[in-house]
């Protein structure tokens, strides 16, 4: 129910306007049935206004213009029954991304994307026909790339050292972690614990970090402010938009499930969604700037101690409390 919290505000406030036309409002009865329905609609906004441009951002924007800096990232889950590769390619040639991510990519799509090579040489490839393959291109040299089961036997998770264009390397984990669905896991243990595993690892790393994918799960989760308040990442979402990247069919059901989240080392230059490619996820596209001395001026959410027994609740749930995301040396 973490979901359709705009949602319900939005009926929530629907349903305040036709009390205030139709109600009699001499009688105690209807203010107080005003009053649960105002205490609803403020609670349900409540979660979803830091993802609005009157809250504070929370990443700096960037003001460098030095392209040595910057680093570009698509992150596209394609949907593996689609086969519109050109959407998708026409989009990587007009944005020329550092990293394209893709996911729920399958042999079919590899062989479609081969054409990216020429310019990011850089890959590694996880094809899979279960809706979980992933792959990352990169025009930037990569080293210490793994490939990982961290909770599901088939539900992979790539990690990898970046070398930026000025020498210094990042930390990256691209993820796409089971849904909780009536087709998938009956519950979200199996994605929590993906995600709380990666965020207890990167926490322990003073070197720039990213991770990026389909968590699906909302910005705004009870399980996402865990990850980010155990990780230390920031969230540049906060204080821009929401950037919903599903359902692409449906307006009014649509919720910020792709994410990127990063270390304090990185400012924002851009981040917006792109035209659909066919899937039922629109990409994400970011553009960070390397600026470590700017950016040890933001803060995120902050952990406390019941923060950190929660987060080793939930990897001890599945089992991952000494499971660990690679180590990279970079």
């Amino acid at each position: 129910m973490d979901f359709p919290r705009l949602q319900f505000a939005f009926f929530a406030a629907v349903l305040l306007i036709f009390h205030f036309i139709f109600l009699d409002l001499q009688m105690l009865v209807n203010w107080l049935l005003i009053s649960a329905t105002a205490l609803c609609f403020f609670w349900q906004l409540w979660w979803v206004l830091p993802y609005t441009p009157i809250w504070p951002k929370e990443v700096m924007t960037s003001k460098v213009i030095d392209p040595n800096r910057q680093l570009s990232i698509i992150t596209s889950n394609v949907l593996k029954t689609n086969h519109k590769s050109d959407a998708l390619i026409n989009i990587v040639t007009e944005y020329r991304p550092d990293i394209l991510v893709t996911l729920e990519s399958d042999k079919w799509w590899e062989n479609k994307l081969k054409v990216l090579e020429a310019d990011m040489p850089y890959s590694v490839k996880c094809p899979l026909d279960n809706l979980y393959g992933m792959h990352v291109y990169s025009r930037l040299p990569i080293s210490e790339e793994k490939i990982s089961y961290l909770v599901e036997e088939d539900v992979p998770s790539i990690h990898l050292s970046l070398e930026l264009r000025t020498g210094n390397k990042v930390h990256m984990h691209f993820v796409h972690p089971a849904p909780p669905s009536p087709t998938e896991n009956p519950e979200s243990t199996e994605r929590d614990a993906e995600l709380i595993t990666i965020a207890r690892s990167v926490a322990e790393t003073e070197q720039p970090v990213i991770v990026t994918g389909d968590l699906n799960d909302v910005a705004w989760s009870v399980t996402t402010r865990l990850f980010r308040k155990v990780s230390g990442l920031l969230d540049p979402r906060v204080g821009r938009g929401l950037f919903n990247t599903f359902h692409v069919d449906f307006p009014f059901l649509r919720w910020p499930l792709d994410h990127l989240f990063h270390s304090s080392h990185f400012n924002v230059k851009n981040i917006q969604r792109l035209p659909s490619i066919g899937s039922d996820h629109f990409p994400l596209y970011t553009v960070l700037v390397y600026d470590p001395v700017e950016g040890a001026n933001q803060e995120g959410l902050q952990a406390n101690g019941q923060d950190h027994i929660q987060a080793k609740r939930v990897s001890e749930k599945k089992d991952v409390s000494k499971k660990d995301v690679p180590k990279l040396n970079g």
